[in-house]
């Protein structure tokens, strides 16, 4: 059994998916920072400064009687309250951090193609048959056309 879970562990695979979840947990850190930081403060000069998570429906008072100055208020004071402020919050961080991972991913192909658009330095074209042959060729493989 101690042998079977030494061949699952050090498979291809699942080191594979380990390295890919430590990756995607700190590419996870650099999208938050990058939203948070970056991101939401335009954002939030634009909706001047509106904050959602305050928003709740009171459901059951507490012991304090309402209105309460803010939801952690009456949270406080043993109020049942229905936190929708917190949902549209998260909502709208999903969308934004969304967004801006489909940017950097649509990024990084991008650059990926340039990449791969790169020609072959050691092959070239055959001018005949259009077929790739190596630079250095002094007749086409394919159609034995002499190269110069």
């Amino acid at each position: 059994m101690l042998k079977e879970f030494k061949d699952f562990a050090v498979r291809g695979n699942v080191v594979d998916m380990a390295v890919g979840i430590i990756i995607g947990a700190a590419f996870t850190t650099i999208i938050n920072t990058l939203v948070n930081e970056v991101v939401m403060p335009p954002i939030g000069l634009l909706l001047g400064g509106v904050d959602f998570s305050n928003f709740y429906l009171l459901l059951k008072e507490g012991s304090k009687a309402a209105p309460y100055e803010s939801l952690a208020a009456a949270k406080s004071a043993g109020a049942v309250t229905l936190s929708y402020g917190i949902l549209v919050n998260a909502c709208i961080s999903f969308f934004i951090v969304t967004f801006v991972m489909f940017l950097s991913v649509k990024g990084i192909n991008r650059l990926k193609a340039k990449e791969a658009a790169a020609p072959d330095p050691s092959v070239r074209e055959c001018p005949f048959c259009c077929s790739q042959i190596p630079v250095k060729a002094k007749r086409c493989p394919m159609c034995t056309s002499e190269l110069k």
